[in-house]
């Protein structure tokens, strides 16, 4: 009797056994399981794009990745983050390479979003600066110029006479969202202009200064000069006399769909609001986004007896000579033309 007591124990001992291998074995491939679907690398071969929106629930992010084909399981990514207990990022998100979830989650984590990338130089026009935008594939160029021409509220507080957004689109280079829309990249380009001048101190008369700066910028690319440029024009403001600045006439031509790419004598005929052959003061507007030099020469600029120039030699992009009377200018355009036939001979 007692040995087939020790039978019977001996076979409960087994099935106790058993059951705890089998649980452990189970155990085991679920945690081999879990780790496969975590660390397993699985995405896009190719660039695919994921808008995490402010305010959008931590586990719609999971459902989202998985609909794109970024993760495997939602679920998968909701363990990383349950672990980590991090705070993720809104923004877009570009994923061009299969990943464990554990670098999706950390890349969401650290907010590293996709951006495209946007250089306004100075002395571009809104023009000049929506075929960069839509080159950078964000809006069309048509977008852009919308925007510009329609949110002039934007600035209606420095400019009530403002035309557009031309002269306060700051030149710097922006990194902005694909999916952002075009009133929503002119506007960081005003606040831009809105701090750089805040530094300046320019609080009184900004259309006036813009607008002047603005033809600064556009007739010379040389920093000492831009005072002297900047004098002249008020100068000939205070005589009432013409400006005859050949980037106004261009920018009312470029509003008109009529630019040729090359000015022509006939062009300065053209009778646009902008034509400052045919009308005194100044043009309705900036024509062009000033940078600081410009800016800060317009604002301040030197008391001289100023009131013509021309380029020195055949540099456009060189320096000017500066005349106070007609005769010291016709004599330095002479010269400028000698240079320039002289250029053409060799």
């Amino acid at each position: 009797m007692a040995r087939r007591r020790r039978k019977s124990r001996r076979r409960k001992d087994s099935g106790a056994g058993g059951y705890l291998l089998g649980l452990f074995l189970i155990v085991l491939l679920a945690g081999a399981g879990v780790g496969w679907l975590v660390f397993a690398p699985y995405g896009p071969e190719t660039a695919t794009l994921v808008n995490v929106t402010p305010g959008l629930p931590t586990v719609a992010i999971g459902r989202k990745l998985e609909a794109a084909g970024v993760v495997r399981s939602r679920y998968a990514f909701d363990l990383v983050r349950w672990v980590q207990r991090g705070r993720l990022e809104a923004g877009e998100y570009e994923f061009d390479h299969p990943a464990p979830v554990t670098e999706v989650y950390a890349r969401i984590a650290r907010g590293d979003v996709v951006t495209r990338s946007v250089t306004v130089p100075e002395g571009a026009n809104i023009f000049d600066i929506a075929a960069r935008v839509e080159e950078a594939g964000l809006v069309s160029r048509k977008q852009f110029v919308t925007a510009a021409e329609s949110q002039t509220g934007l600035i209606a507080d420095l400019d009530p006479e403002a035309k557009s957004l031309e002269g306060y689109l700051f030149p710097d280079t922006y990194r902005f969202s694909p999916t952002a829309t075009a009133v929503q990249i002119v506007e960081v380009m005003v606040r831009r202009f809105r701090t750089v001048a805040r530094e300046l101190g320019l609080k009184e008369n900004v259309h006036e200064v813009v607008t002047i700066a603005s033809l600064v910028e556009r007739e010379t690319a040389v920093k000492a000069d831009r005072p002297l440029v900047a004098s002249v024009f008020v100068n000939r403001l205070a005589k009432k006399m013409p400006l005859r600045t050949d980037p106004a006439v261009i920018y009312g031509l470029e509003i008109e769909g009529k630019w040729r790419g090359t000015i022509y004598a006939s062009d300065l005929t053209q009778n646009t609001p902008y034509n400052t052959y045919l009308h005194a003061g100044l043009p309705p507007g900036p024509v062009a986004n000033p940078g600081i030099p410009s800016l800060r020469a317009a604002m301040h600029p030197p008391k001289t007896n100023y009131l013509y120039f021309v380029a020195e030699g055949t540099n456009a992009q060189g320096h000017s000579l500066f005349a106070a009377t007609l005769d010291e200018h016709n004599h330095n355009v002479a010269e400028y033309r000698r240079a320039r036939k002289k250029a053409g001979e060799r």
